[in-house]
This record gives C-alpha cells, sequence and structure tokens, in this order.
C-alpha cells in the first residue's frame, strides 16, 4: 500500500527500520549492559543500581532459574510494582531462556487465577505485600516455584530493614500469608550464585512476552509477543523519539520517569527496554498515586522523558508543588494508554515548556503503533502518524478501506503486531486480516497527510435516536470546564431514544453544580449529544495504569442519586 504520511515524517527519521540487527531481546541488553557498565541503570527510592549491578543479578538469577530444570520457553510471571527487583527479574527470564508473563499485583484471586492457569506459568516472582492472593489460588494453578520479594531488600541493610518495618508493621500493607516452598528473592540469588548461567541461543521468532490485555472488554487474553516484537518496537520508538532526546546539547546521560506499572506493554517498551538501549537512567515509581511522594521523587532528577496516561500528567498539574520543579531538562513526554485530552495538554505545555507527544498502541502492538512527531510543538488531538515500517489502514464492517476522511475501525500491520492470542486461535481470528493486519476495535479517521483521529471504541459508541455519540468528544470537552477534575460518559438505557448520555464527573470546584455543567453543555453539543443526567463521584474506577473504567460505570446495578437534565 501507498505510505503517503511518510511526507509527513520529521527530517532525519527513516520510513523502515531493520528488526534484524538485534538477533533478541538478550542480545540488546546483553550489548547494553557492556556498553553502560558504570553507569546507574535504575533508582528507586534513593537506591540506586548500575547497570554492570544489574548484569550480574540478572545473571544469577537466570542460573537459578535454569536450575529448576524448566523447559525451553517455560512461563514465568511477575506480580510486582515498580522495584528495583523487576528489572532484575525481567533480564533473568529472558536470559535463561523462558517468557515473562507479566501480572497486575492488585488482581483479585480470580483475575490472578485465571492468568496463571492461561499461561500455564510454572514459576512466579511476588512481592511479599501481594502474597496472600497468590495463596488463594496456587494449589489450583501449574506453578511450582515461588520467589517472594520484599519492599525493602534491595534497598541496603538498614534502610531495607527500615523500609520493611515501615510496610510491614507501621503501615501493615502486608497481609499474613503462607506459601510453602516460597523463597526469597535474596536467597534465590545466594543458591544462583553457586551456578553458571547458561548461554541460550534465542531466536526471532522466540516468545518473550505473553501481555495480557487488560480484560476490560472481556476475559483477559494473552498477546503473544515475540524478541522480533519487541526489538522492532524499540527500534521504532527510538527513531521516532530521538529528533527530541538528541536535541540541544546531549546530557551526561537521558533520565526516563518509569511511573507507569512496568507490567504494563507501555512502560515495558518505552522505558524498559528503550530505557536500557539508551543507556538511561529509569526512576521507579512504586506508587505513582502517592501524587505528594511522586513530587519530592521528580525534585531529586533533572528529567527528559516522561512517558503517562492523560490522569496522571491532570493528577500532577493539580499538585502545587509539581509547578515549582525545574522543567528544563523536559524534552519528551509521551502520553498513551488513554486520550489526552486538549485542557491537559494545553496546561501540561504551559507549565513545563513540553508538549505531551500522544501516542497510540496497544498489547497486542508492543505497543506503539502510531504517534505525533517529537517535533510538534502544540496538541494535535490525534495519534499521529504511523511508525517506521507500520501501515495502518481504516476499514469499514465488511473489512475494506474507506475513504480518506471517513470514520472506520483502525488496522495495523508492522513487525511489532503480535503473533495472535495465547493458546485462542478462534479469538485470533477474529481480530486478524488475511492479510496480516490486526483489527484494534477502535474507531478512527486519517486525513489526507496521515494523522489519524481515535473516534471511540466501537463498543463505546452511544446510539441516541439513531445518532452516534463518541464518549471521547463529550469528556474532551467537559474536562476542559474550569470545576472539573475528571469525567467518564457512558450509554445508559432510555424508553425515548434507544439510549442516552450519562455523565459521571469527579469536581474541581466542590460548588460546581449540575445545572450549571449541563448549561456548559448545551452550549458545546447539539441536541441528542447533551448529557441527559451527571452524577458526581469522587473518583472514577481506573485500572491501574489510570485508564478509566467506562465498562464498570456502565455496568453497575446499584442506582445512584443523579441530576436529570430538563
Amino acid at each position: 500500500m501507498e505510505k503517503f504520511w511518510l511526507a509527513s515524517y520529521p527530517a532525519g527519521v527513516p520510513a523502515e527500520i531493520d528488526p534484524n540487527q538485534c538477533q533478541s531481546l538478550v542480545q540488546m541488553i546483553d550489548e547494553a549492559f557492556s556498553r553502560y557498565a558504570d553507569r546507574n541503570a535504575y533508582v528507586c527510592m534513593g537506591k540506586t543500581m548500575r547497570y554492570d549491578e544489574l548484569d550480574r543479578l540478572s545473571r544469577t538469577m537466570g542460573a537459578w532459574l535454569q536450575g529448576l530444570g524448566l523447559s525451553r520457553g517455560a512461563r514465568v510471571a511477575i506480580m510486582m510494582p515498580n522495584v528495583l527487583q523487576y528489572p532484575v527479574a525481567i533480564a533473568a527470564i529472558l536470559r535463561a531462556g523462558y517468557t515473562v508473563v507479566n501480572v497486575n499485583p492488585l488482581y483479585t484471586a480470580r483475575e490472578l487465577e485465571h492468568q496463571l492457569k492461561d499461561s500455564g506459568a510454572e514459576a512466579i516472582f511476588v512481592l511479599e505485600n501481594f502474597a496472600c492472593t497468590l495463596q488463594k489460588v496456587v494449589a489450583r494453578t501449574q506453578i511450582k516455584h515461588i520467589v517472594v520479594a520484599s519492599m525493602g531488600e534491595m534497598l541496603g541493610l538498614l534502610k531495607g530493614a527500615i523500609v520493611n518495618l515501615v510496610v510491614r508493621h507501621v503501615k501493615k500493607l502486608v497481609p499474613a500469608w503462607s506459601l510453602p516452598g516460597a523463597i526469597t528473592f535474596n536467597r534465590a540469588l545466594q543458591e544462583g550464585a553457586a551456578r553458571q548461567l547458561q548461554a541460550v541461543t534465542t531466536t526471532p521468532d522466540d516468545v518473550a512476552f505473553l501481555q495480557y490485555t487488560g480484560g476490560t472488554t472481556g476475559v483477559a487474553k494473552g498477546a503473544v509477543l515475540t524478541h522480533r516484537n519487541l526489538v522492532a518496537n524499540v527500534l521504532q520508538a527510538e527513531e521516532w523519539l530521538d529528533p527530541a532526546l538528541k536535541s540541544g546539547t546531549p546530557p551526561e546521560q537521558l533520565v526516563f520517569v518509569c511511573a507507569l506499572p512496568l507490567y504494563h506493554i507501555f512502560a515495558l517498551t518505552v522505558c524498559n527496554m528503550l530505557g536500557t538501549r539508551k543507556g538511561a537512567l529509569n526512576l521507579l515509581i512504586p506508587n505513582p498515586r502517592d501524587i505528594p511522594g511522586f513530587v519530592k521523587e521528580l525534585a531529586r532528577y533533572k528529567v527528559n522523558t516522561f512517558p503517562a496516561v492523560n490522569t496522571l500528567y491532570n493528577a500532577l498539574l493539580n499538585n502545587a508543588e509539581f509547578a515549582r520543579l525545574d522543567f528544563s531538562g523536559y524534552r519528551c513526554c509521551v502520553g498513551g494508554g488513554m486520550a489526552v485530552q486538549k485542557s491537559v495538554a494545553d496546561r501540561w505545555k504551559k507549565l513545563t515548556g513540553c508538549p505531551i507527544i500522544e501516542g497510540y498502541g496497544l498489547s497486542e502492538t508492543s505497543p506503539i503503533a502510531s504517534a505525533n512527531p517529537c517535533t510538534i510543538t502544540d496538541y494535535t488531538g490525534t495519534i499521529g502518524l504511523p511508525l517506521p515500517s507500520t501501515e495502518i489502514v481504516i476499514l469499514d464492517d465488511d473489512g475494506h478501506p474507506v475513504a480518506l476522511g471517513q470514520p472506520g475501525e483502525i488496522a495495523i500491520r508492522g513487525p511489532q503486531v503480535m503473533q495472535g492470542y495465547w493458546q485462542r486461535p478462534d479469538e485470533t481470528a477474529k481480530v486478524m486480516t488475511d492479510d496480516g493486519f490486526f483489527k484494534t476495535g477502535d474507531i478512527g479517521i486519517m486525513d489526507e497527510r496521515g494523522y489519524t483521529k481515535i473516534v471511540d471504541r466501537k463498543k463505546d459508541m452511544i446510539l441516541v435516536s439513531g445518532f452516534n455519540v463518541y464518549p471521547n468528544e463529550i469528556e474532551g470537552v467537559v474536562a476542559q470546564h474550569p470545576g472539573v477534575l475528571e469525567c467518564a460518559c457512558v450509554g445508559v438505557p432510555d424508553e425515548h431514544t434507544g439510549e442516552a448520555v450519562k455523565l459521571f464527573v469527579v469536581r474541581k470546584d466542590k460548588s460546581l453544580t449540575a445545572e450549571q455543567l449541563l448549561a456548559y453543555c448545551k452550549e458545546q453539543f447539539t441536541g441528542y449529544k447533551k448529557p441527559k443526567t451527571i452524577e458526581f463521584r469522587d473518583e472514577l474506577p481506573k485500572t491501574n495504569v489510570g485508564k478509566i473504567l467506562r465498562r464498570e460505570l456502565r455496568d453497575e446495578k446499584k442506582p445512584q442519586p443523579e441530576k436529570t437534565a430538563a
């Protein structure tokens, strides 16, 4: 197909990347560990870990894993927040020849059991804070080997002891648990030190990650991501972001903020993998919801790259201390995971001087498929252009490309697209076309320059008296009201119009009334788009990455007090 969008590429960004320049992620990280051995790789709670230390520890842990007798390609799960053990575990699993299964540590027992059973994971690294969840289900899974980490064990003897004391006994964040046969992370390292990591020949087609979808559209499925998929996306992201990262006087070392959880594909690729390739220092934030604590950490470093979701950017903008930070090092702020709202993007640019580069992708695309050029100066309201070696088409319901400017389903083809869903050929067949495009389920419009604007998810669309209403549009406008902190919009049954628009709002200004907001909406929207009801909430349900769960709001059975429009 004609890649007409290449004419919109910034100078110096190539049309294609060569994923074969690295045989595997193992080769990529081995080279980085050697090249940047004397640099700090990660910092968490004030404790730094150098690249040579990460090299040594991951070799040791990889040797321990090999000593378990797991077969090549065996699945090993990680169930931790952003702590120093996480990058060690990722590198160890990959270097030992196994497959990483990232697990959300806030999963319920039911969700955890499904993912462990579905993946067939045989070993797991888990932070002790969440061991009680594992205890409830482990007997019904294939897990045979358990490594339990603690918040403090890699922070040094004194600081580690204090942190563990506070976490366990003061804040009481570690519920009682019992997992017979489990060993500590440090004990596994001690046992691994007596062994030698055996070199494994990893091919581009070997499975590197089973990356489970969030489950917001049904049962969570494991996207099969090979070493080639991840290598390709790291190289694509590098070429795309380099015009910003290499601009001006280069810093001695790039500093990445890793506030999004490493079990999420966005942080995994952009922070862990790309950060390693660039020899960057990754600032690990275990709990980004603690905004005051997060801001204190940011104040200690000259940040260059800040990937985040809209809700996190918004939360920081509403913190007075954040506004006092030094933003002079900011070169690249990448927004993903959900739509970046214009009100947030404009305020961020005004405060930091650095625009949010909105990108787009999914677990199934490793994740980045498109992004705005990092040379933009202002919010575009689009997800940008297809990355190098990536094709995007907009399809109608019959799978045929639509005319430019017409809405349809976004479909993606490129070396970063998954091999399919783990052991789900039926589900894979639903989303993959015969010519290799992945159908995203998102509705978008591509313009004559190649920029795509997401209209919405197929299933989130609201049908009011035969007219399509797209929640992203409603939310984006309502979020610009000065009294609104956050909002979400869903369709609810209506006897007259089939469906009606319901708006959930978290107020920034507690004096804001439903009448005032309805009057604002009347000014902004044509009749069928106006919310029929408004409900104020103290908070909105979100995934741990910060994406608002419209489905949860839509599926609520319990009636809530609400304000009906006149």
